[in-house]
């Protein structure tokens, strides 16, 4: 099972990840997004879920 993190110089904080994957992703305190859960991102699609690139494979 991968593991995902959160490349913080690409994310805009749109909170589009959330919205696809709500239990694996959360908006963090800087506004920038999280990742909570890597095995429910891996359901809701990986890298996918960002249209901007920031999720990203450790």
């Amino acid at each position: 099972m991968p593991k995902y993190k959160v490349n913080k110089e690409k994310c805009i904080g749109c909170g589009l990840c959330v919205t696809e994957c709500p239990e694996g992703s959360e908006l963090g305190g800087d506004g920038k997004a999280e990742i909570i859960d890597s095995e429910k991102v891996e359901k809701c699609g990986g890298e996918k879920i960002c249209p901007y690139g920031a999720i990203e494979k450790e």
